[in-house]
């Protein structure tokens, strides 16, 4: 028989036994949705979270920290930290950057960033922030989110001026303002050096509110935070301690990080550790490559089983069709071409089963992914309002190869029905009652 014979002969034995078939459909498509849902979740989380990162961190970034034993080193990841200096280990100053700078010609420059937790204060409004000592100028030349959506970011600021995060400016819930550019805002926090604790604060005047920058950032711009220039932080803060250097490299390929990155630690004398952008973002892409096949793992028992479902309705249409199978190899038809109609019966279920299971799984992935970017289930960073959308990502890997598993197994578990019909002998199934 002809390919397409044998394909119509198995469709239209499809279509005498709509329910059967429509059952064993459910089962590989529920089996395809879920892989299709959770990977597309997954590749969506990861290039949110991937782009978000590489807003604040470049390729030829390389993060300076103390390797410190105090509470300077703990919970203050590429200067997020809440500083303090008080620790008696190793510590970074803000003028390392010079000498960080002449160890290499591979250095194109370094930004020192001082941090402290804090709150800004204007009449009845009251916010948490996150308040960072830094180079205006080259904080911008490094990180273009570093840009103002109201006011200016000053290229010359006095020690009164300020920039403050989309977040800090505005509620997320409602868009009501409260501290805009221009305004004068108190700026404090809680110097816990000495005994008793001081609100060490002063008068600033906001000169910019940032663009949006969403999500998550290492050592670039965000949304929670309060910019102060960093000879302002030094005498705010009342140190020129720092948390983190950052150190941007003229060219991003591996011989230079590792050099550069050596050099900075052997100047140091092992006392720092220096971590490449590169190492950060690849470390992400291998856990979530971890995650992906735990989870098309998990999603694939389900299939399994739906694969157990076609193999036992395919037995049942064997009995049933028995003495069909006597009349077809007495009038002539060859064993494989019995086998081939069974066979093709499992790739149209498996093909059919699978694209809508593709379409399925893309739309339960696209509610999910909406249900976890709102309200209480919005993915949040740095400890503010700011929330990140997710973005399912159907990749065309992700579309063959559901389409392909679903196809597969629906073949794989009919072989054995398939293999029992084509060996039917014609006296035998005529006989057959």
């Amino acid at each position: 028989m002809k390919t397409t014979d044998i394909f119509g002969y198995s469709f239209n034995a499809i279509k005498l036994r709509k329910l059967r078939a429509a059952l064993t459909t459910l089962g590989v498509i529920i089996g395809i949705a879920a892989i299709v849902a959770l990977l597309s979740i997954t590749q969506g989380l990861q290039v949110t979270l991937t782009d978000q990162l590489n807003q604040g961190l470049s390729a030829n970034t390389l993060i300076v920290r103390a390797n410190s034993g105090d509470d300077n080193s703990i919970g203050g990841g590429f200067g997020q930290g809440s500083g303090g200096g008080g620790g008696t280990g190793f510590s970074l100053y803000t003028n390392y950057t010079t000498e960080i700078n002449a160890l290499s010609p591979d250095i194109d420059m370094t930004i020192a960033i001082m941090s402290r937790s804090g709150r800004v204060q204007s009449g009845d409004f009251n916010r948490s922030a996150m308040l960072y000592g830094v180079d205006f100028n080259d904080y911008a030349a490094v990180y273009p989110t570093f840009k103002a959506e109201t006011g200016y970011v000053p290229t010359d600021p006095v020690d009164i001026q300020i920039v403050i995060g989309n977040s800090i400016s505005r509620s997320p819930q409602n868009d009501t303002v409260f501290f805009g550019a221009g305004d004068l805002v108190s700026v404090s926090w809680v110097n816990a050096t000495g005994r008793p604790p001081v609100n060490e604060k002063y008068t600033a005047v906001v000169a910019g509110v940032l663009e949006k920058v969403g999500g998550l950032s290492l050592s670039g711009p965000s949304d929670t935070g309060v910019y102060i220039p960093i000879k302002k932080a030094q005498e705010f803060f009342g140190t020129e301690q720092c948390d983190t250097i950052i150190v941007i490299l003229k060219e991003s390929d591996n011989a230079t990080i590792t050099n550069v990155s050596k050099a900075i630690t052997a100047h140091f004398n092992n006392q720092v550790s220096v971590t490449a952008a590169t190492t950060i973002l690849d470390l992400i892409s291998s856990v979530f490559s971890t995650i992906q096949l735990f989870l098309g793992g998990i999603a694939a028992i389900s299939l399994l089983v739906a694969g157990i479902g076609i193999m036992n309705i395919m037995i049942v249409s064997l009995i049933e069709r028995t003495r069909e199978i006597g009349i077809l190899k007495a009038l002539g038809m060859k064993s494989r071409s019995v086998l081939a109609i069974f066979l093709g019966e499992s790739v149209i279920i498996g093909l059919i089963g699978a694209l809508a299971g593709i379409g399925l799984g893309w739309g339960l992935a696209v509610v999910v992914a909406e249900v976890l970017g709102s309200g209480a289930f919005s993915v949040r960073a740095n400890g503010g309002s700011g929330a990140f959308a997710i973005t399912p990502l159907l990749t065309p890997t992700v579309f063959a190869g559901a389409l392909v598993f679903g196809i597969g197994v629906s073949v794989i578990f009919a072989l054995y029905p398939a293999w029992r019909a084509s060996k039917l002998k014609p006296v035998d199934a005529l006989r057959y009652e």
